[in-house]
């Protein structure tokens, strides 16, 4: 399987993980012969999908239509923010470290400077 990174933070996704992807591709419709481009997959981890769910809508149709997708899986099930959680904990250990040994730690394929 190909490496998957977040759009929005650029964190890795580990195959299998978990993660919010939207698949797009392009048809014509009415048009022949029917043109189809490939479908290409955008993925965001749990807390990027979970923060652009609960925020404001985006501008632009193309990105409205996709964050009403993810705002709708969002809320469809809890399990997605219960993973937006279990990796902020992750977070909140690491803040919790004695400031020396905080400097610059890797944490779910990110990096967090204090």
């Amino acid at each position: 399987m190909e490496t998957q990174y977040c759009l929005r933070c650029n964190r890795e996704l580990e195959p299998g993980g978990k993660s919010v992807a939207v698949y797009m591709f392009a048809q014509t419709v009415g048009v022949r012969p029917r043109q189809k481009s490939s479908a290409k997959r955008i993925s965001f981890c749990p807390q990027c999908a979970v923060s652009l769910a609960m925020g404001p809508p985006p501008e632009g149709a193309l990105n409205l239509a996709a964050w009403g997708m993810i705002r709708e899986v969002a809320s469809a099930d809890p399990a997605l923010n219960e993973a937006a959680w279990e990796e902020l904990s992750g977070v909140e250990r690491l803040v919790a470290l004695d400031p020396s040994e905080r400097s610059l730690r890797r944490v779910a394929g990110g990096y967090i400077e204090f």
